[in-house]
Formats: C-alpha cells, sequence, structure tokens
C-alpha cells in the first residue's frame, strides 16, 4: 500500500493473479487497447441518439416534477428520491459532453454540455473538464483531485455510515455549494462569470416554478434532491470507480470494474457509467458503446472473475469490511 499526503492507498487492489495480461483479439490488445482496425468505429459518437437521451432527460424530469403536482404529498418521496436519479443522469451527460463525446461538432457538444446538462444541475462544465482531464492523465497521480475521496479504504462500517449520514442530511452538500457560491469573489474572471451563468439558470427554474403556481417545486424536487441524494449517489458511485486503489499504468490497479444490473444502471450510474474500467481503458469510447467494449475485455481475459466483482453491494460490503 502506498502513502499519499498522509491518505493510505491500494488497500483495495485486488491480488496479483487478477492482472494476467489479456489475450490479443482481433478487437483488443493484451493491454486492452483497441486495436487500431476497429477504433474509429468503437469511437464513432451517435449524434442523434444522443440528442433524444438529452431530450429523454428533460422529458423525465419534468414529467416526475408534474406527477407530483398532480398526485400530492403522497408522491412528494418517492418523487424526491428519484430527483436524485435525475440528477444522476444529467451528471452522467454532462460527463460524456466533457469528454467531447455527446456531438461529433464540438460547438454542439459545448453549448448542450454547459446550458443544457451542466448549468440546470449547478454545475461549472468546463471546470469539470480541467480537472476530470487530469483524473484521466493520471488516475491518483500529483494532479488527481479525488484523492480524498478515494483513500484509505477499506474502512470501518461505522465510518462508512457517518460518510453515507452526511451525504443524506445535506451536509456535504451545504458544504460544497457554499464553496462554489464563494466563487462569486473570485479574482478570476472566468470563475464569476459561469458561476454567474448558472446562478441565471436557476433564477429561471425558479421563475418558471413560481408563474406556474408551484413556487415550492424547484427547492423541493430540485435543489433539495441535489443536496441529499444525489450526494449519497455520487459518493457510492464514485467510490465503486476508485475507493482504495492506487497509481499504475495498469488500469486495472486504480479502477474497480463491477458487474452491471438493471437495478444500479437505472438509479445510481444510468448512461453506462458504470462502464468505469472500459471507460478509462479508452476514455475516447461514447457510452453507448461501452458495454461493447467492456465484453471485448472480457472475451479477452483483460478482466476477469477474479478481478470484477459481481455486484455494487460486494464491493461496497469490502469497502467497509
Amino acid at each position: 500500500m502506498a502513502m499519499t499526503s498522509g491518505a493510505r492507498l491500494g488497500g483495495m487492489v485486488p491480488s496479483a493473479e487478477a492482472f494476467a495480461p489479456g489475450r490479443t483479439t482481433e478487437w483488443v490488445q493484451s493491454d486492452g487497447r483497441l486495436q487500431s482496425d476497429v477504433r474509429a468505429e468503437v469511437r464513432r459518437i451517435p449524434s442523434w441518439r444522443n440528442a433524444l437521451s438529452v431530450v429523454s432527460v428533460y422529458t423525465q424530469t419534468i414529467g416526475l416534477v408534474m406527477f407530483a403536482v398532480w398526485a400530492g404529498p403522497w408522491a412528494w418521496l418517492p418523487v424526491f428520491v428519484l430527483m436524485g436519479r435525475a440528477h444522476a443522469q444529467f451528471a452522467s451527460l454532462m460527463h460524456e459532453a466533457a469528454h467531447r463525446l455527446l456531438f461529433r461538432n464540438k460547438r454542439a457538444n459545448d453549448l448542450a454540455g454547459r446550458w443544457l446538462i451542466g448549468y440546470p444541475a449547478l454545475t461549472n462544465t468546463d471546470a469539470y473538464r480541467r480537472v476530470h482531464m487530469a483524473h484521466h492523465r493520471e488516475e491518483f497521480g500529483p494532479e488527481e483531485p479525488d484523492i480524498p475521496l478515494y483513500a484509505n479504504y477499506p474502512i470501518t462500517t461505522a465510518s462508512f455510515r457517518r460518510k453515507l449520514w452526511r451525504d443524506a442530511s445535506g451536509r456535504t452538500g451545504l458544504r460544497l455549494l457554499r464553496n462554489q457560491l464563494a466563487g462569486i469573489s473570485s479574482p478570476v474572471e472566468v470563475v464569476r462569470h459561469t458561476l454567474l451563468k448558472i446562478l441565471l439558470v436557476q433564477a429561471v427554474l425558479i421563475a418558471v416554478s413560481i408563474v406556474l403556481g408551484v413556487w415550492w417545486v424547484y427547492p423541493l424536487f430540485w435543489l433539495a434532491p441535489y443536496l441529499t441524494v444525489w450526494r449519497v449517489i455520487n459518493r457510492l458511485r464514485s467510490v465503486a470507480e476508485h475507493g482504495g486503489l492506487m497509481a499504475s499504468k495498469d488500469r486495472r490497479v486504480a479502477t474497480h470494474s463491477v458487474a452491471q444490473h438493471w437495478l444500479p444502471r437505472f438509479f445510481l450510474v444510468p448512461f453506462n457509467i458504470g462502464f468505469h474500467l472500459a471507460h478509462h481503458v479508452d476514455a475516447g469510447v461514447p457510452f453507448r458503446n461501452l458495454p461493447r467494449f467492456h465484453q471485448m475485455l472480457v472475451e479477452s481475459g483483460y478482466v476477469s472473475s477474479s478481478y470484477e466483482y459481481s455486484s455494487y453491494r460486494g464491493l461496497w460490503s469490502a469497502l467497509h469490511s
């Protein structure tokens, strides 16, 4: 195990037999990278289908809010929880736009990534892109932004519960939101201007709620789930991606792989973001092709049963054992 500025890394790295080289196939090389003659096909961006995904997220989100208003208080709790999933959907598509994999046209990709996906979900897409690219250049490297989130696993069950309770109670979300809002006095002009754009979009959402006579929709079904349910989802997903691992040229040492089942794919890891090892092996593969790419890695032996967790529940249990 490695130590980085007091953080303990590598406590969840699998045993050595999990890292045998894969077989070279017509699709992938022994280290999991795509063969050159198929790379363009697997990396092709389906712009129109992705546009439908953006429309679908908006349709689902608006539909949930309309249902809550129509059905009344008995529906508010399930809608509240599902709005946390809505934030997970926005975040997954924003992640795709940050990689410029949402649309082939760069301008359309960035416009949608900011104004249709990032800003409504209180996210600075460009700032996220900068830190996220540092993450991809070298997981757990000197510029890794999320080492505090991934370090020191496995932890005790009590510690794991405390982290989740801080998220569920809104304390984590409020702290992060306060830090974000402090950017209004940042000496960096682009930080101030981007925050103002985010606040402008939030003001539009609030104004729409007020005009429609349901002012309480914004704080109850957009802001509050963002501060609570989404923070829990984000932690559970994040630690399932890199919790307890460490820097290595072998992506399997730095990234977990978890078998994907319908319930977590619906609620926790929408738009195939749960195929995270495949994403780190080749960050240029669009989300629609990640299941296919993952299967290529499995067939080559690069991903084996000794390496991949059979469920998220199994991995979370190992993270606090």
